[in-house]
């Protein structure tokens, strides 16, 4: 790992970055321009770049009307995982909330997300499968 820039979303640039990662990703939800520009008005979206490398992307959402917890979702792509990269994003994306009331959603096929949940002490509380698709998610509670 070189230099780890996680850079908050600011710029089409970083948006389309942030959007290809999330797809990359999360195929079975992948999202359009404007919904990430949507997202990006209500949750913090950030970018992680090695250098000049994408490497992740993260979102922090603030608690909803269902849940006070927070969510915190740490994504590296495939190339860059077990290079630290996750961790540094992840402690990142903790340092913003409050502490209290962490989840995170993360795609069942995810084998190496959910390995990851798990080594930092989440627990699936749920699963569920959006409309059209046959892959479920799973909601994870930090225990």
């Amino acid at each position: 790992m070189a230099e780890l820039r996680i850079v908050r979303v600011e710029d089409e640039g970083q948006l389309a970055d942030w959007r290809l990662v999330h797809n990359a990703i999360v195929p079975s939800a992948g999202l359009s321009v404007a919904e990430v520009r949507e997202r990006v008005t209500r949750n913090v979206l950030e970018v992680a770049y090695d250098g000049d490398v994408l490497v992740g992307c993260s979102t922090v959402r603030p608690p909803s009307t269902e849940t006070s917890a927070e969510t915190v979702i740490a994504r590296v792509l495939a190339p860059y995982r077990r290079r630290g990269f996750g961790e540094a994003l992840y402690q990142h994306c903790l340092a913003q909330t409050r502490g209290t009331g962490i989840e995170t959603h993360i795609l069942a096929s995810n084998v190496d997300g959910v390995r990851f949940a798990e080594k930092h002490g989440f627990v699936e509380v749920e699963s569920y499968v959006m409309p059209g698709e046959t892959i479920p998610f799973m909601l994870m509670r930090l225990g």
